[in-house]
């Protein structure tokens, strides 16, 4: 990895857009959302979170964060979608640091190669990186829960069975080596009316109830259920599930629709949390 690379940092794509751009503003924002403290029944382990704007999926994803204050981890690693570019494997950005209005999230240089040498998909790279709004927005809610932070930003292209299921068993390995927040980025269905997108994320759900990674990849390639980060939760889940953990909570679920009040065609939210 050439020097330029591995100082470079990832200026916010969205902020102003997807959360506020002001950082005083933002963080008012977020503790907004997570309102009273909060006490998890264990200690949480990873995360299903959405990636939408905060106006519509802000309170959905602050469920979940909301209980990390207080938490420690070694890293934190956001494995999302490539909403924006497709390739296949998965894309570890090779820089030093994202950066959002409350300032930069550093990326963890030992996990990085770890994870680059065991799981021979993965390339350090921008691709995937470079105007991703799926990773970026988890990155205030964490730096709000748990202040100064490390972290590994995962973006996955072609989310086949066979890279998702790597990618887990090479999360599993390092869940194995080091104490680590695990976080999908994932919406679910997309532009159906709201009748017709609960019963599409009814299913997800009970796969992430029932921490199901195979059955989860089934209905997605079924197309029984959708989610644009559904491969994202299937590695997680699997490398949750690999490491011994059980309990999985659905925490909200929600949609643009009750935000908005307009029905006829909205996107799905989900926030769950597991605990070891």
């Amino acid at each position: 990895m050439s020097i330029g690379m591995s100082t470079r940092v990832r200026p916010c794509a969205v902020c102003g857009t997807f959360y506020s751009g002001d950082g005083q503003g933002l963080r008012r924002q977020i503790e907004a959302l997570f309102g009273r403290p909060s006490s998890p029944p264990g200690h949480v382990a990873g995360l299903i979170a959405p990636h939408a704007g905060y106006v519509y999926s802000g309170a959905t994803a602050a469920t979940g964060y909301r209980l990390l204050r207080g938490a420690r981890y070694d890293a934190v690693v956001v494995v999302s979608p490539s909403h924006r570019e497709f390739f296949d494997g998965v894309s570890v950005f090779g820089g030093a640091a994202y950066e959002t209005p409350l300032g930069r999230v550093p990326v963890d240089p030992e996990l990085r190669d770890e994870l680059l040498a065991i799981l021979p998909p993965a390339e350090a790279s921008d691709t995937g990186h470079r105007g991703e709004h799926a990773v970026e927005v988890q990155l205030p809610f964490l730096q709000a829960a748990l202040g100064a932070m490390r972290f590994l930003p995962l973006v996955v292209g072609n989310q086949s069975r066979e890279i998702c299921a790597a990618l887990g068993d090479a999360l599993a390995t390092l869940a194995g080596r080091f104490n680590l927040l695990m976080v999908a980025s994932t919406d679910l269905s997309h532009y159906y009316p709201s009748t017709v997108a609960r019963r599409l994320d009814a299913v997800m759900i009970e796969d992430v109830r029932a921490m199901d990674h195979q059955a989860l990849m089934t209905h997605l390639e079924e197309k029984s259920t959708e989610a644009c980060g559904g491969g994202p939760a299937v590695s997680v889940l699997r490398a949750l599930a690999s490491r011994g953990v059980r309990r999985m909570e659905i925490l909200d679920h929600r949609t643009s629709g009750d935000v908005t009040g307009d029905h006829s065609s909205v996107v799905g939210y989900l926030c769950a949390a597991a605990y070891a």
